[in-house]
C-alpha cells in the first residue's frame, strides 16, 4: 500500500505488487487518470503486505480518511489516529445513562 503526494499537494492511495514500476507507471501517465492529471508524484509513505489482499484492504481502509489523519500516518503520528477518526465513538456507559438518571440523586 502506497500514499504519493501529487503536485497540487493532494493524495492519491493505492496498492501494487510491485511499488517501483507502479510508480513509474504513474510518472509517466500510465496510472491512474487521477494522478495522470497532477503529475509529477512523489511517493511519501508505503507498508508491505505478504498478500496484496491484505494491501488492498488497507489501501481502501486509507482511502476513507480524512488529509489531515493521512498526514498524520505519512508523518508517523500514529497516536494521532484515533483523534482524527470521522466517527465519534461514545462510551456504551454514557449511552446507557440517561441525562436525567444522572442529575437526579438516589432514592
Amino acid at each position: 500500500m502506497y500514499i504519493l503526494e501529487c503536485s497540487d499537494t493532494s493524495y492519491y492511495t493505492g496498492s501494487t505488487k510491485n511499488l517501483e514500476r507502479r510508480i513509474w507507471e504513474h510518472q509517466n501517465s500510465r496510472g491512474a487518470n487521477y494522478t495522470k492529471r497532477r503529475l509529477p508524484v512523489k511517493l511519501v509513505y508505503f507498508e508491505e503486505y505478504s498478500r496484496i489482499d491484505e494491501a488492498f484492504y488497507r489501501e481502501k481502509q486509507v482511502q476513507g480518511w480524512s488529509r489531515k489523519k493521512k498526514q498524520a500516518l505519512i508523518d508517523g503520528e500514529n497516536y494521532l489516529l484515533p483523534k482524527l477518526a470521522k466517527k465519534v465513538f461514545r462510551s456504551k456507559v454514557a449511552s446507557i445513562i440517561s441525562p436525567s438518571a444522572t442529575t437526579q440523586p438516589p432514592d
